[in-house]
Parts: C-alpha cells; structure tokens; sequence
C-alpha cells in the first residue's frame, strides 16, 4: 500500500523549503534512515531521511520547487508489508525541538469500511498560533458525537472549547493535558465511516510529536531510563541526524543508550537522560526521610496571564500614568438599589452595582469626551469614540480578563444588568467571546470585591484611563447638622494618560460621575 512521507517541521517558524537535491529516484528501494532530499531553508541546508524501508513511489515535487512544511514529500511502499497507513518523520535540522513526528494519514480500512483521520486544530483567533491543553473532555477509545466538546484549550486571550467536526471514535489523542498544540496540526486522530476526508483533516500530523515523547518517558520502565551498564543495549541505534550528532557532541555512544520511541527510537531527550545518569553520583542511603527545604519550582508563564504580562508591561512604559483618588458616599444608591433589587429578582435579573457604575459613567463621559478617547501611537491624533464600551475586569479561573458592555450610552439599567451578568458568568468560566474582549473604550477594575480601598490600576492600552472601585465601608461622617453618622463610603482611584488627560479633568469628571453615584435622583433626570 503506496503512503505518503509528510515533510516534518524543519525549524522555528519554517513553514516552506526549497528542494535543492533528491538523492533517490522514483522506483528505488531505501533503507530506514537514509538521506532521501536535501532541502533549503531560510537558514540552513538540511537532509531529509527515511523513517522506513521500502519503495520510493512517486517524487511530489520538482528539483527547485518550494516544498510545504506538513505536506506530503514523497510516497513509499513500506517492505514491512504492513500496509500501515503511517510514516514517521525524524529530526532533520539542529534547529528542531527535540521531539520526533509524524504523519499518520486518512486510513482507510477495507474490510470494515471506517476511516482513521486527523481533526486540524483550526484557526481559533486573530494571530493565534498555538494554545495550551488545557483538558481533555474524552479520553482515547470514546464513541463521540458531531458538535461533542473534545478538549479545553487556552490561548493568550481565552478558553476556548473544541468541539468534533464528526461522530466516530477517539483513536489518538496527540498532546498531554498542558502540553502547546499547534494551530493547524493534529489534534487527535478519529475513526469514522470511510469518506473522503473532510477540511478538517490532513495528512501531516504529528502523531508522535513531544507530547507522546513526554508520556513513552514517563511510562517507561526504570530500568530502560535509567541506564548504568556499559553494554550495547541498542544495536540498531535507530535515530535522526540531529539525534545522531547531539550524541557524538556529548562523547555518547548512541548503541548504549536506550530509546523511548517506536522500534527502540533514539531521541535526544533519551541521549540527555543516558548522559544525566552517567554523570549523577550514586544515591547514598538515609536512614529516614529528611524535610527539604530552599527548594524551587518553575512553571511557565502561559495563555491569558502571559499576555496580560505583555500589555502591562507595554502600557506602563509608553503611557506617562498619573492617579487620582476620591471617595464616594454610596448610602443613598444602596438604599435604591436594595428596593430594586427584589422587584427585578423575580424577573431573573440579577441587580449589582455595576449597572449603576456603568451608566453614571456614561453620563459623566458625554461631558468629557476626552476620557473616551485613544490616542495613536506616536500621540499626533487623537480619536474619539461616539460609543462607550465599558470594560470590567474579571477576576477568572484563567487569569485576568476585561470584557466590555458596548454602546452603554444607549442602554438602560437593565439592559446593562443583563449583560453585566452575560460578560461574567463567560470571563468567570474563561469561555468570554473574543469579540466581547475587544472593543473597551474606558475600564472599572473592582478590586473591592476582594479587599483594598486604594489601588493603582494600569491603563488598558489604548484606553486613556482606568478606575479602580475600592471596598465599601461603613465609616462615621459629619452631616449637614453637625452630626456624625454612619455612611456606606467607597474610595475609588483613577489612573489616566497625562498625554491627553490632566489632573484637572480627570477630578472634574470623577466628580460628575460621583454626583451621579450619591444622588441616583440626579442620575435618573441625565437619564431622560
């Protein structure tokens, strides 16, 4: 059975190559490892071996043409007479990660009229190139159905949830739960009624790709990682190049080194390991177990808090911050709320403050427009935004997200309570539409949900300023008479660009925008 050789990824980012060479013709019996192409990157020239023996079918491409990453090099009859529908690509350049791939392709299978195919991660946001595992919702020998949700995934902006393009069943599932899937490569591998195979899949796979490295490595037994005999263990030695010449850089004898892969494969994590294990003193015996302590653990910045660290990061060093904090008296809106609040529970619709925050700003915004607007990057022009989507940030189970409730200008106070409770029942989950993230024209960081009255928020470029909402207090205050009563107090503290906004806007609005928050009257009449 004649199956196709997928070129594998060949470095970084590389995502084409041109064939400089074949070194085999159509019609030729190879041998597993043996140099069939010289292909040229970007950055360097790199040989292309065989992963089995057989018979070289058919040359896909033409001495000078481009030849695509994940697309098929060639076809072969394996001489295992397996018929297996899969070939295995090794390293070919220094510059891959040390990991081995391959490609099963559509199976078909004759006697039983089912199809093994791979599902495409897809596109799954503007830019996004990879995303973390973050769960597996079925596990490898599952009947699944059309639509069926099949893994949690995280990307820098959200969870985002796969589902099945088809029903069949799980055959492979290509990555461990934390492990970085690649957009546009396998996610796993699915048996279905034999069809033509859909958009969604694709020969080039990865099915042997780091993550299954990772779970051979863990589950294999001690006694084939850990190896301390000078014997040749391996006679074969079956490994790439790349794998071949980590091993004579380390004075390794790669015979002696126990592969974790397919057919005793020889990786270059198994060279490491083999290297790290000779150079090891021997474990001296305790006589009990004794209480570490001054130890580290590292774990990768991933997804959501990675990219919150990159806009931080970038907003605090191009936009000149300057604070400003006030308090507010919120007995009298929580008076109003408290009464509104039943009504409207009986309707399903869960009454915050929010909405309150929200709409007072949108007030308060109508008479400074300069705090809805975003300059560019240079600060030449200044643009400003007719709407006001109001941004608030959620505290989630992955990481810091900012949905917005766009056109608040528009909308009444329950409008805005129904979509409150939309934006953060999603960020909550981590499953927030990327259009609900984009879009923000002001932010409100409610800090005091968790505790603190004072903060310092950091503006949400390109936004030109920030409020962060402190606890609520009860606090003694004098009243008009003299005398000292209990008031529901809030500190609040804005952050602002002081390319644009000065401190004497920024205290003028924060106090329009207060005078609505105390006297809810005040609010309703704006409102008309």
């Amino acid at each position: 059975m004649s199956i196709d050789f997928i070129l594998p990824d060949i470095g970084e980012g590389i995502v084409e190559c041109e064939l400089v060479e074949w070194l085999v013709n159509e019609g030729d019996t190879i041998v597993e490892d043996q140099p069939v192409a010289d292909v040229m990157t970007d950055k360097a020239l790199v040989q292309i071996p065989a992963m089995h023996s057989g018979v070289v079918d058919k040359l896909y491409y033409q001495k000078g043409d481009i030849a695509k990453v994940h697309q098929p090099l060639f076809a072969m009859t394996p001489s295992d007479g397996t018929g297996s529908a899969t070939v295995e690509q090794s390293q070919t350049s220094e510059t891959v990660t040390s990991q081995a791939e391959a490609a099963p392709v559509a199976t078909a299978a004759q006697s039983s009229g089912t199809m093994v195919e791979d599902f495409i991660l897809p596109d799954i946001g503007e830019g996004i190139v990879e995303c973390e595992v973050v769960e597996w919702l079925v596990a490898e020998g599952d009947k699944i159905e059309e639509d069926q949700p099949i893994a949690d995934v995280m990307t820098d902006k959200a969870l985002v949830q796969i589902p099945a393009m088809h029903a069949g069943t799980v055959v492979k599932l290509y990555y461990n739960k934390g492990d970085i899937a690649k957009v546009h490569a396998p996610l796993f591998a699915l048996e279905r009624a034999g069809t033509a195979p859909s958009a969604m899949t694709s020969t080039a796979a990865a099915s042997e790709g780091k993550a299954e490295v990772a779970k051979q490595t863990q589950t294999a037994p001690a006694s084939q990682t850990a190896p301390a005999q000078k014997k040749v263990l391996n006679e074969k030695a079956v490994a790439s190049p790349a794998v071949r010449r980590v091993a004579r850089e380390l004075n390794v004898n790669i015979h002696q080194v126990p592969g974790s892969g397919k057919k005793g494969r020889v990786y270059k994590e198994d060279v490491l390991a083999f290297t790290n294990a000779e150079t090891a003193p021997a474990a001296q015996p305790s006589a009990a177990p004794v209480a570490q302590a001054g130890g580290t653990r590292v774990e990768p910045i991933r997804g959501v808090k990675a990219a919150m660290a990159k806009a931080m990061v970038n907003s605090v060093s191009t936009i000149p911050h300057f604070t400003y904090c006030e308090e507010i008296d919120m007995t009298n809106l929580i008076k109003l709320r408290g009464e509104l609040k039943e009504v409207y529970a009986k309707q399903d619709i869960k009454l915050t403050m929010m909405p309150f925050f929200m709409k007072s700003m949108s007030l308060a915004l109508k008479q400074f427009p300069v705090v809805n607007s975003q300059p560019n990057e240079d600060c030449t022009e200044l643009t400003y935004f007719d709407d006001h989507n109001i941004g608030m940030a959620v505290d989630s189970k992955v990481g810091l997200l900012v949905p917005n409730v766009k056109q608040v200008q528009t909308k009444s106070i329950i409008d805005l309570a129904m979509d409150i409770s939309r934006l953060t029942d999603a960020a909550r989950s981590g499953r927030v539409s990327t259009e609900d993230l984009k879009g923000g024209t002001i932010t409100i960081s409610n800090i005091g949900a968790i505790g603190g009255t004072v903060a310092t928020p950091i503006i949400n470029k390109p936004e030109a300023a920030i409020v962060a909402l402190g606890k609520l207090q009860t606090l003694p205050r004098f009243n008009d008479k003299g005398e000292v009563e209990a008031r529901s107090i809030m500190q609040v503290s804005w952050s602002g660009d002081h390319r644009i906004i000065d401190g004497g806007t920024i205290a003028r609005f924060s106090n329009l925008w207060k005078s609505f928050l105390e006297e809810p009257s005040n609010m309703l009449v704006h409102m008309a």
